[in-house]
């Protein structure tokens, strides 16, 4: 029940639904399911129906337990509004992002997420220590 306040307290006309589903043996699934526009269905109709989308956002077998609060915010957010800004629930997020459209030279690779904090990133590294 407190998630499903949270999310509607953060997020109340962007969400249709928050609903929660009886389970047992341990089950803990959010599901998001949103209407994905840019996906066209071919239909004889000039209707341009939007189809319906299922994400996982959290699952406690393999995300590993319950999530925090901050965290299932962060989820809901990049799968509805990803340019949305959460305020203090961002804090000490590192947000991955979007390419830039300017070619890079080199590989096309994925590079690594830097996954130190800000803090870390700062300090010079020691010169004994290379």
């Amino acid at each position: 029940m407190q998630f499903a306040q949270e999310l509607l307290s953060t997020f109340s006309t962007s969400l249709g639904e928050v609903a929660l589903q009886p389970a047992t043996g341990g089950v803990f699934v959010v599901e998001i399911h949103y209407a994905d526009s840019s996906v066209q269905v071919a239909s004889p109709s000039t209707d341009n129906n939007p189809t319906t989308q299922r994400r996982v956002l959290w699952d406690r077998k393999i995300d590993g337990g319950f999530p925090e609060t901050k965290e299932l915010k962060r989820r809901v957010r990049d799968a509805i509004d990803p340019g949305r800004n959460l305020g203090h629930v961002d804090e000490d997020y590192p947000r991955q992002e979007q390419p830039d459209t300017v070619e890079s030279k080199g590989d096309n690779l994925p590079q690594p997420l830097d996954s130190r904090s800000p803090t870390q990133k700062s300090r010079k590294e020691c010169e004994d220590c290379q």
